[in-house]
């Protein structure tokens, strides 16, 4: 089995998520429910075992509609591991290839105004607003960029190769290029952020700032205990 990547970065419980090598499209990973056969040879966090890794059930992704993500217990560390089939999208909805057929769309566009027209019907079942479809569609491409810029810098085989999904086609010789990086990324998936890779997002730091003495409090005041 092919090595997994890995690093904490489940939204859902602060969890590690590990490439699920799979060679499966998402329509048959769903028919097949493929979530609950998914399972490691080995904890990533102890390869040499020993620490009860287990099966921990599953939770479902928005889209697509119905297909789950196994997810496994380490004991020993104390966290969960998510096993992301290679198809899917980490910390975006929907499958690698949706994302991609975005950014294809954006990097022929004249502008995301544009490139938003052209994927309207992708973007309204998530965006209502056209400022909402425009992140939408910025979000998407902003995230791919920068996975690409971190595969062509990282994988010794993309050396010299511009970090576009066009130049990346000509390279690799492939359609899928987002699927393919993360076969050859693997090693670096967890140093890469979303969709390609797993690396968790900053936490924002929340800072207490003292009332002044004519503040509004909350309404109604909370009551003291």
């Amino acid at each position: 089995m092919a090595r997994c990547a890995s690093t904490r970065t489940d939204p859902a419980d602060d969890g590690v998520v590990v490439r699920y090598p799979t060679t499966v499209s998402s329509e048959e990973y769903l028919i097949e429910e493929g979530w609950r056969t998914a399972t490691l040879e080995h904890c990533p966090l102890h390869p040499e075992g020993g620490c009860g890794l287990s099966r921990h059930g599953s939770y479902g992704r928005v889209r697509p509609a119905g297909l789950r993500v196994a997810r496994l217990l380490c004991p020993k560390a104390g966290t969960t591991i998510s096993l992301l089939p290679d198809f899917l999208a980490s910390r975006l909805t929907g499958t690698l290839a949706e994302v991609e057929a975005v950014v294809v769309v954006a990097e022929g566009a004249a502008s995301v105004e544009a490139a938003l027209e052209r994927v309207r019907p992708a973007a309204a079942e998530n965006a209502v607003t056209l400022a909402s479809g425009l992140r939408w569609v910025r979000r998407r491409v902003l995230s791919v960029h920068a996975a690409l810029v971190a595969a062509v810098t990282l994988v010794p085989a993309l050396a010299g190769c511009q970090p576009t999904l066009g130049a990346l086609v000509e390279r690799l010789g492939v359609c899928d290029v987002l699927m393919s990086l993360r076969v050859l990324a693997t090693e670096h998936l967890a140093a890469m952020r979303a969709p390609l890779g797993f690396r968790a997002r900053g936490r924002r730091r929340e800072v207490k700032r003292k009332r002044t003495p004519h503040e509004a409090g909350p309404d109604p005041p909370s009551v003291s205990r």
